[in-house]
């Protein structure tokens, strides 16, 4: 049996993650410039292509008759996959 505090504080976890990189790009948003600039293009296309990439996950887990808790973790995982990218990102030393 799987321990029942898993799926929670994956979900915990994850929101942390959203919430910080959230907090750094609103940052550098705020002081304007190239770089802000330059995030806003990304934000906008990271999401259209984690989007996309969802689908596809989702849709492929169905189709092979895995069921929908599958097809709903497979369609979370590209953007976990981002979330945690840009957190690295985000904090990295320059």
């Amino acid at each position: 049996m799987k321990n029942p505090w898993a799926a929670w504080l994956n979900a915990a976890t994850f929101a942390a993650e959203a919430q910080w990189v959230i907090g750094l790009r609103m940052m550098r948003l705020a002081a304007g410039g190239a770089a802000a600039t330059s995030e806003a293009q990304r934000m906008i296309v990271e999401k259209a292509v984690a989007a996309a990439q969802a689908q596809v996950a989702a849709g492929m887990a169905l189709a092979t008759g895995r069921g929908s808790h599958a097809a709903a973790r497979a369609a979370a995982k590209p953007y976990r996959r981002a979330v945690r990218a840009n957190r690295r990102r985000l904090t990295r030393k320059r």
